[in-house]
């Protein structure tokens, strides 16, 4: 199987999917210095092997094969006629924002919806899973995962941004993107590769004394 790197370009000869993502995921926590759970990481390795087929990430409608809103799901979830339909959506909505957040944030430069829209959602809605789950005997054993999902969601963003990005060259625009996923999300990653560009990261507002 091939992969397109998400930041060059460049397809990449990929033999096992799952495999090569169970590497890189591992690879990344390192490098972030990232602790979860092996059932977490477990997770994470299946929602990226699922999402690589376009088919499960993209929904078909009337105006053609899109992405469906985060919203809208939200909206699906708080109107769903079952607790199962309702923790199903729940968990989905959980599932692409980490996914997009992860392996998208440069390309939200182009977006009305920026990267820390899909990490605010993205947490909640792992949030409000496990706390649902929790009482739940049908769901008690995903219950921590979710939580931890929830918890580190921003920190699993950096780790998925590494996933995506291993071979990616920063351009200069990239660098104020980075300047810019910093100021929202205070993402880590993102700081510590301005400083490697040799960026000093400063928050709006912040003044410097002479």
């Amino acid at each position: 199987m091939a992969m397109a790197d998400a930041g060059s370009g460049t397809v990449v000869a990929v033999p096992n999917l799952r495999e090569f993502f169970h590497d890189s995921v591992q690879r990344a926590l390192r490098n972030q210095r990232v602790a979860v759970d092996d059932h977490t990481e477990h997770y994470v390795v299946n929602v990226l092997t699922m999402f690589a087929r376009s088919e499960e990430l993209y929904e078909r409608t009337p105006e053609g094969v899109r992405l469906r809103p985060l919203a809208h799901m939200l909206a699906d979830a708080a109107s769903a006629p079952s607790s199962q339909q309702r923790d199903e959506t729940l968990r989905r909505l959980g599932d692409v924002s980490l996914f997009i957040a992860g392996f998208f944030a440069q390309s939200f430069a182009r977006k009305l919806v920026d990267v820390d829209y899909h990490i605010a959602m993205g947490g909640r809605a792992y949030g409000t899973l496990a706390e649902n789950l929790r009482y739940s005997i049908r769901g008690q054993a995903f219950a921590a995962v979710f939580m931890e999902l929830a918890g580190k969601f921003q920190r699993l963003v950096d780790v998925l941004n590494d996933v995506a990005e291993m071979a990616y060259q920063h351009t200069d625009k990239d660098i104020l993107r980075l300047y810019e996923i910093w100021l929202k999300t205070g993402s880590p990653r993102a700081f510590a590769i301005l400083q490697r560009l040799g960026v000093a990261p400063v928050q709006a507002g912040a003044r410097q004394e002479h």
